[in-house]
């Protein structure tokens, strides 16, 4: 009887232990040829066992490294992609850059701040006067979905001096949109869509005719 502790490791278990035999079979083969033969016989087999690894990109490339790491990466054969080894399988990724670039206001992002820039980089005139209203109210609305609190056209004016350097100013004569009218627009998109019951149901302490 054979019993697990003396069987090899199974470094990808999915295949079962029939497979790993028969790649142990191909490290005993010592005609090259043959090896080669095997190999991509086997290969076939684990592609019928795992048919799930077709919908995968380069699913070969992956059924052949799948072979490699199975063998503790000794079996040597001829494959038609690059062999790889435990030292490239391990290795850990390189880290992330991520911007340090520090946002001024978080509640407005990062977003907000770009299209300031290309506010400032417009000339003068009704085009510019339209996106830095249109920039105003989102900074007001992005304020008040953030914080909640009430908050005037002259602090928010204030913001935009601040993102913009003192590149951009809002006109004394432009109205923003109203801070009541900005929360009841997001309110009613928070509560859009939830389910209001059935409305088939017999309201309560009212008897159904």
């Amino acid at each position: 009887m054979e019993y697990n502790t003396t069987r090899s490791k199974m470094n990808i278990s999915e295949y079962g232990r029939n497979i790993q035999k028969m790649i142990e079979h191909i490290m005993s083969v010592e005609d090259r040829d043959k090896r080669n033969l095997l190999a991509r016989a086997t290969i076939n087999v684990m592609g019928q066992l795992n048919p799930h690894l077709r919908d995968v990109n380069d699913f070969k490339h992956k059924l052949w490294d799948h072979l490699f790491i199975m063998s503790d990466f000794k079996l040597d054969v001829d494959s038609p992609y690059p062999i790889p080894s435990r030292e490239t399988l391990t290795r850990k990724p390189e880290p992330l850059n991520y911007s340090s670039n520090n946002v001024t206001f978080k509640h407005y992002g990062r977003h907000i701040e770009r299209m300031i820039e290309k506010a400032c980089e417009l000339e003068d005139g009704q085009m510019k006067e339209t996106l830095i209203k249109l920039i105003a109210n989102h900074l007001k609305k992005s304020y008040l979905t953030w914080n909640r609190d009430a908050v005037t056209d002259e602090e928010i004016a204030e913001h935009l001096k601040i993102l913009s350097n003192g590149r951009l100013s809002l006109q004394d004569n432009i109205k923003l949109h109203e801070t009541s009218d900005i929360l009841s627009k997001t309110k009613k998109k928070k509560y859009q869509g939830k389910p209001s019951g059935n409305r088939n149901q017999p309201h309560k302490g009212r008897k159904s005719q």
